[in-house]
């Protein structure tokens, strides 16, 4: 195994110190050791991916330097436009290392929605013309990859990757940083309980990937309740509303509403626009902030710097308010779901999830199956 400082020292042998990326489940303890050691200067936690690679082709510009942008596979999609339409030899030759979560990798055990990026993920590094390297957990030192890696990028000028393999780096334990936020009262789960608590019947969910869709899912197993009126977004993140929207618009009797998180809806914000341009009159949107990452370690995302609220209302919906703890959670709630819609309401949240909290144990194609029935009854 590699340890993360081992492999940040490596990367600052060959002036390699601007960091950009989306922060990854099987990176998060090097993602860790950058936030401690990298000025804010030369460290982006980007919205997306592709915004990441943008980031570092900026820092080449400037500095004729190397960025690294870190992503998790499912994230190539996002990065694919600039990879090859900026980055790419045949057009500005910009040089750019990647450093790739494998999630999915075949013969490896992992969640659905990572089965078929995981399979795909050297094919497509392949025919985007990207040169690659694997590492795991029998490399045990940095210094070869990092000194491939490097040649690679000479002698390319285009972008270059390692791909991850699962338990690749040794854990490493951030430094706690001092908060400048309000300790607010409520978990995501509590936020979820209270709101689902509140809701009609014929009322139809859809929940943003990550530990969002799991709490929802225990939530109604806790309740006996069904999951037939829920569609747990396990992958696609950032989608979440814009499914709910095509639902909305398709099913106007119906009341929609998304679980949305901060660090999802960020990643593609424009998303509000397109909402408030609709205005579907059946559509309400929760932002979950707890202005982390929670999902793939806890890195801080640019949640409770941005007035969503504000946001949503120059967007065109029609309402929007914020509750920042349980009493103000519960009095808003009824008229966030009487409101003229589109409506969105922010709760803030303080991070972090029960260390015992599983996993859907329906598949995604019987929760999709089971929501279209009730969409149609």
């Amino acid at each position: 195994m590699i340890t993360p400082a081992a492999f940040y020292r490596e990367l600052a042998k060959h002036s390699i110190s601007f960091f950009a990326g989306v922060p990854d489940s099987l990176l998060k303890d090097f993602n860790a050791y950058i936030t401690d050691h990298t000025p804010p200067s030369r460290h982006i936690i980007a919205i997306n991916e592709g915004a990441a690679v943008a980031a570092a082709a900026g820092y080449h510009l400037a500095t004729s330097g190397i960025g690294l942008v870190y992503l998790q596979n499912s994230g190539l999609g996002n990065a694919a436009n600039p990879l090859i339409s900026l980055a790419d030899p045949l057009v500005y030759r910009i040089p750019v290392l990647l450093l790739i979560g494998w999630r999915g990798e075949p013969g490896v055990k992992d969640e659905p929605q990572h089965i078929k990026q995981g399979a795909i993920t050297l094919s497509l590094l392949a025919s985007m013309g990207i040169p690659y390297q694997i590492i795991d957990s029998t490399n045990d030192h940095a210094k070869e990859p990092v000194l491939k890696a490097v040649k690679q990028l000479t002698k390319s000028s285009g972008p270059v990757a390692i791909v991850v393999r699962k338990a690749t780096f040794t854990s490493y334990q951030s430094t706690p940083a001092a908060s400048h936020h309000i300790p607010y009262e409520l978990t995501r789960e509590e936020a979820i309980q209270i709101v689902t608590g509140q809701l009609k019947r014929s009322d139809v969910i859809i929940s943003t990937t990550g530990k969002t869709s799991r709490e929802l899912f225990e939530i109604r197993t806790r309740n006996r309740q069904s999951h037939n009126r829920d569609f747990l977004t396990v992958g696609s993140m950032g989608h979440a509303s814009q499914i709910a929207l095509g639902i909305s618009l398709a099913r106007p009797r119906r009341r929609v509403i998304c679980i949305d998180g901060d660090g999802a809806a960020l990643m593609h914000l424009g998303s509000l626009a397109t909402i408030g341009l609709t205005s579907p009159p059946n559509f309400r949107h929760v932002i979950l902030n707890n202005g982390v990452h929670d999902s793939v370690g806890g890195q801080a995302t640019a949640g409770f710097n941005v007035d969503f609220t504000s946001l949503a209302l120059s967007c065109r919906y029609k309402y929007a308010n914020r509750a920042i703890n349980r009493r103000e959670l519960k009095k808003i709630l009824p008229k966030f779901l009487t409101s003229t819609s589109p409506a969105l309401l922010e709760i803030r949240l303080r991070p972090g999830a029960r260390s015992d909290l599983g996993r859907p144990t329906t598949s995604p194609l019987n929760n999709k199956k089971a929501f279209m029935s009730f969409l149609r009854a």
